[in-house]
């Protein structure tokens, strides 16, 4: 009866989910030039990520064996994979301001899940720049790489986006149950999702060796993109790693999953109550 009736809250998850996004989409909806602006701005402003790398290209020709379609791609799924995760999960690293105010207290006693409302918590449309722009810069990519395209580098391609995001996600929330420990420490999280961005946007083989073993082995942010690219292009992986190391991606993601799920149960576990 308990396994029945859990499975029937977490079915209702989605939809708890959507009503508290719908909410805050009418919200930004209502001053639609407001948010057009903002929308373009945020398009704008991570294109200048992407610019660089095209100066860069103005001077070299390859880049970490990279050619400039190439790193487009590198690019453009990194951007996309943050983009949605942030987008969908990023207003999680709020928590540490609710548990200082005390608003977390609430979120507990309503009969929708906390978490549900953690990353529905003011959410933010804007956000959909990133993957907007980074869309864009995927197709232009494409529409510039020379490769011998097979059903499963399709897929792996498609599915990339899909686990990657689900890896940011997912260390957004371990960012969050932090915070149960140690309430000011969102931007601990930051240099592990915008910070993880900023990595995997460009080839691993161009830093040392001990950093592409801790995006690996420790925060498996190579996952995110890197090696599934890799698999596409028909690229070796580093340190002496199979070629198909890519296509454990979707394991990598169901263990962080995993790995989220029981971090956040513990902060919530470890939280005690303001009193307020």
């Amino acid at each position: 009866m308990a396994e029945s009736t859990s499975l029937r809250r977490a079915m209702a998850w989605p939809g708890q989910y959507g009503m508290l996004v719908m909410m805050w989409i009418r919200s930004s909806l209502a001053y639609p030039a407001s948010f057009a602006l903002t929308l373009v701005s945020t398009m704008l402003i991570t294109a200048t990520d992407f610019a660089a790398v095209v100066l860069m290209f103005s001077h070299i020709e390859s880049f970490g064996g990279f050619s400039l379609g190439e790193m487009g791609l590198l690019y453009g799924t990194a951007s996309m994979t943050l983009g949605l995760a942030d987008l969908a999960t990023g207003s999680i690293e709020r928590i540490g301001q609710r548990i200082r105010t005390g608003e977390l207290d609430v979120w507990l006693i309503r009969p929708v899940p906390a978490f549900i409302q953690a990353v529905a918590d003011n959410f933010a449309l804007r956000r959909l720049g990133r993957p907007l722009q980074a869309g864009l810069v995927l197709v232009i990519a494409l529409g510039h790489i020379e490769l011998d395209w097979t059903v499963a580098k399709g897929i792996v391609l498609v599915l990339s986006m899909l686990t990657g995001s689900i890896i940011f996600g997912a260390i957004f929330v371990l960012g969050a149950a932090f915070q149960f420990i140690s309430i000011d420490s969102a931007e601990l999280a930051n240099s592990f999702t915008y910070g993880g961005q900023q990595l995997t946007q460009y080839p691993l083989s161009i830093f040392g060796k001990d950093i592409v073993r801790a995006v690996t082995f420790i925060v498996p942010l190579a996952f995110v993109n890197y090696y599934p690219v890799l698999f596409v292009l028909g690229k070796p992986a580093p340190l002496g790693l199979p070629s198909w190391i890519g296509l454990l991606a979707p394991a990598v993601a169901v263990a962080m999953i995993a790995l989220a799920s029981l971090a956040w149960r513990g902060g919530l576990r470890r939280y005690r109550s303001t009193g307020s």
